[in-house]
C-alpha cells in the first residue's frame, strides 16, 4: 500500500515516518511454562502535529478466519524521535507497567532497550527489562520483544510481521 508523507513533519519525525498509518497481522509468542502461541494485532502509529509519534498496539485471539475475537492485551505511548538519531519510548499497558524505552534509529531499523520500567503492585507478570526490535521489510513492519522477569532471564517473548492497511 502507497504511504505518503504528512505535510510539515517535523525534520525529527522523518526517520520514522514510514512507521506512520494502521498496521495488522499475526505474530506469535512463547514463555517458559506455557505453550506457545499465535495472536492477531493491529498497531497504529499517528502524527497530531507534535514532535512525536502516538502509539497503539492490540493484542487479540482470533477465530478461525482469522478475525479478532478477543484482547489479550495492548499498550499505548509516545515515540520521540531525537535530532541526534537516537530515540525515546515512553509506553504503558494495562497489565500494570510503563516504560521508558531508548534507541538508535538506523535507517529503517530501529533497537530499543528498556532504561526504566514500573510495575504496579498488583502486575500480571513481575516484568523488570526487555529489547526490541523494529523494522521495514519488503514494506511489512516487523518487530520482536525479548522480556525479562523476576524469576525469567531476557529471552524472546513475541515477534510479528505486519502489513500496512
Amino acid at each position: 500500500m502507497a504511504f505518503e508523507i504528512p505535510e510539515n513533519l517535523p525534520s525529527n519525525l522523518m526517520g520514522i515516518a514510514w512507521m506512520i498509518g494502521r498496521w495488522e497481522g499475526n505474530g506469535h509468542g512463547r514463555w517458559p511454562g506455557q505453550e506457545d502461541f499465535e495472536y492477531g494485532q493491529q498497531v497504529d502509529f499517528t502524527w497530531n502535529g507534535g514532535d512525536f509519534l502516538h502509539y497503539v498496539s492490540q493484542l487479540y485471539t482470533t477465530n478461525d478466519k482469522g478475525e479478532p475475537e478477543s484482547p489479550i492485551t495492548m499498550e499505548t505511548g509516545f515515540w520521540r524521535p531525537q535530532p541526534d538519531g537516537t530515540i525515546e519510548v515512553v509506553l504503558s499497558s494495562p497489565d500494570g507497567w510503563s516504560e521508558v524505552w531508548a534507541g538508535k534509529l538506523d535507517g529503517a531499523k530501529i533497537e530499543l532497550i528498556t532504561d526504566a520500567v514500573v510495575r504496579t503492585s498488583t502486575a500480571v507478570v513481575e516484568y523488570t527489562g526487555g529489547q526490541r526490535l523494529y523494522g521495514s521489510v519488503e514494506g511489512d513492519l516487523l518487530w520482536t520483544f525479548d522480556r525479562a522477569t523476576t524469576d525469567q532471564p531476557l529471552q524472546s517473548h513475541l515477534w510479528a510481521r505486519l502489513k500496512r492497511v
